[in-house]
């Protein structure tokens, strides 16, 4: 079953319109965690992000950091990025564009359980 992931962006929405390019057992996994939520627990909204890497700087060095600064973060060039969900890690993913917007592709989603989403 060959499937890919084509997302459109609406505001802060993420919409998954249809799943090609995402292994089966991915695709498997995120419809069978769906299927278990409550019809009225399906519609909460919830924050995704991408989390690109972090660096520990001194307040100094953020005192000096102007428009033209680079910081250098702790994730190398081309690593997947941590997609989180309210700030909990669900997976990795990289970074596509969709039309005229940044979307991302999901990698994996090993972290996807909705028992330590809703703490």
């Amino acid at each position: 079953m060959d499937m890919n992931l084509n997302e459109q962006l609406t505001g802060s929405d993420v919409i998954i319109d249809d799943l090609d390019g995402v292994d089966a057992a991915t695709a498997v996994a995120g419809k069978n965690a769906a299927r278990q939520l409550p019809q009225m627990m399906r519609r909460i909204p919830v924050t995704l992000t991408l989390e690109v890497g972090s660096a520990r700087i001194s307040l100094q060095e953020l005192m000096s950091i102007g428009p033209s600064s680079v910081v250098p973060l702790d994730a190398l060039a081309g690593e997947p990025l941590i997609i989180k969900v309210n700030g909990a890690p669900i997976g990795r993913a990289e970074v596509v564009v969709a039309g005229e917007q940044y979307g991302l592709k999901v990698i994996d989603l090993d972290g996807l359980n909705l028992d330590a989403l809703t703490k």
